[in-house]
């Protein structure tokens, strides 16, 4: 008899999903996907608001990644200006985020995905978690990771005003300098970064690559997706957080689509599914196609392994030779190991923590010029980062005021989003047989998310500013007393008894 899996919620991520699994009269997968029943309304919440204001408002989106929408929205103000920061903000500002970089990837490594090797994917649900990891790794090793975090944190609070919703950029630069006596910290910490993401490859590599249960299950068939990839390169077409150019490869690692950040809007469109509210970037010439990968695909992956498959290469020395041993051990460029992607953040983990060492050594960089204010009218602006998760797009309309009258916010999630739902069904058609379903294979499968460090508070927006939605009021004896029902369309109805739920936020086992 056909049987529905529901996972919900699914675990170590940020926001909220789960995991649908619909099973045939044969207890094999018939289809499985993934819903996102969450709702932010950023790009609404912006119109009305100063464009000054959007690197503070949009860096409440997110308690994890505040500092990538910050930049984004600081980029896109530069553009929205038409100002050009000078050298001294442009080395602060790329500081910065490198450290964020760092420190977010680490959070990643040590708290969300790497329990799953560390600790291993069929343990007990109970010590899947940070937990399990120190008695893996040892308290030690657990009191460098706090450390080298705090450190990493404080130093970002100092520069940014606060490291959860920083207040440092500005249109046209920063709001404030680095000292000489700052520098030198910088400089220490920046030296013990990288001897820490050093120590943290090393821990990698002897407990995930010398286990060959480990190496087999990255590379094993249930996850493994073949899709093009997107990513900010420069001018030697090597891996870049903050600026420079976009970047898209196909499935074999040939350019299709090179654009400067302004241009996005003709190359990536957005396609709507009725089962959820996340949305699904794909590339415009190709059209939507689907939830297909392979040649002629018209979606993209991006994240730590994507950007990699869109470049050439690392920015730094060491990364650079990781870079080569993952290639090396994966079989060539472009990599499609869903899993691969934790080892790809290890990379850019040694690229955060070099380019610390570098910026910190930087002579522009405790120059007291830190902003220009030749400010032109504003009209239309877009800032790209690389968030942890992946390429982030700011896109702001204003009037000549600089009041915000359109706001678009295309979440590294959602460049993901299609390629999520794929891996999950993918790993879940290839581990549940026969109807047989045990808790360690469920967690395989949220491993096929996992992977992509996904942010699904980030990642739903719906632009008229309404959702689907259905309020039960109850007395306190437990009987319903009103039910108010919203639309998608913004339209309420009020009923004296329960009704279903939205259509958007129901499990359906179809995918149209």
């Amino acid at each position: 008899m056909a049987k529905t899996i529901t996972i919900d919620p699914v675990t170590r991520l940020e926001g909220h999903g789960k995991i649908t699994i619909c099973l045939n009269d044969a207890g094999d997968v018939d289809r499985a996907f993934f819903q996102v029943p969450e709702l932010r309304g950023f790009e609404a919440f912006c119109v009305g608001r100063q464009a000054e204001d959007m690197p503070q408002i949009t860096s409440r989106i997110c308690g994890v990644c505040p500092t990538a929408h910050h930049m984004a929205a600081t980029r896109a103000l530069d553009d929205l200006f038409q100002v050009t920061p000078p050298p001294a903000a442009h080395a602060i500002r790329k500081l910065f985020y490198n450290l964020f970089m760092f420190e977010d990837h680490l959070l990643n490594f040590y708290y969300l995905g790497g329990p799953d090797f560390i600790v291993g994917p069929d343990a007990p649900a109970a010590d899947r978690n940070i937990l399990g990891v120190i008695q893996t790794v040892g308290v030690a090793t657990a009191t460098k990771v706090i450390e080298i975090r705090n450190r990493c944190r404080d130093l970002m609070a100092w520069m940014g005003g606060k490291v959860v919703h920083p207040v440092l950029g500005l249109p046209g630069g920063v709001s404030k300098a680095i000292t000489e006596e700052k520098r030198q910290e910088l400089r220490g910490f920046a030296s013990d970064a990288v001897a820490f993401a050093g120590f943290t490859l090393d821990t990698f590599h002897s407990i995930v690559l010398d286990n060959p249960t480990h190496v087999a299950l990255i590379g094993s068939e249930n996850y493994f997706e073949r899709t093009n990839y997107m990513g900010l390169v420069d001018a030697q077409n090597r891996v870049d957080f903050y600026e420079q150019d976009v970047r898209v490869v196909d499935d074999e690692g040939r350019e299709i689509e090179r654009f400067a950040p302004r241009d996005y809007a003709s190359v990536i469109a957005e396609h709507v599914e009725p089962w959820t509210y996340i949305k699904f970037p794909y590339l415009r010439k190709r059209g939507w196609l689907g939830f297909r990968g392979g040649a002629g695909s018209s979606l993209v992956r991006v994240a730590p392994l994507g950007r990699l498959n869109a470049a050439e290469g690392m920015q730094t020395p060491r990364a650079q030779e990781e870079h080569d041993r993952l290639y090396a051990t994966l079989g060539g460029k472009p990599a499609h190991h869903t899993l691969a992607w934790h080892w790809a953040r290890l990379v850019e983990v040694m690229q955060a923590a070099e380019t610390v060492q570098q910026l910190a050594k930087a002579p522009e960089l405790t120059d007291p010029h830190i902003r220009n204010l030749d400010l032109k009218t504003p009209t239309s602006g877009v800032g790209i980062v690389e968030a942890p998760r992946g390429m982030l797009v700011h896109h702001y309309e204003t009037d000549a005021n600089g009041v915000v009258t359109a706001a678009n916010l295309l979440v590294a999630t959602l460049f993901n989003s299609a390629a999520i739902c794929m891996s999950i069904e993918k790993a879940a058609r290839g581990l549940i047989k026969g109807g047989r379903v045990e808790d360690g294979m469920l967690n395989r499968v949220e491993m096929a998310f996992r992977a992509y460090d996904p942010c699904f508070s980030c990642a739903t927006h719906h632009l008229p500013g309404h959702m689907a939605l259905t309020v039960q009021v109850r007395a306190a004896s437990g009987e319903t007393v009103v039910v108010v029902t919203r639309d998608d369309e913004g339209r309420e109805t009020r009923t004296p008894a329960p009704v279903a739920r939205p259509p958007a936020a129901r499990s359906e086992c179809r995918r149209t």
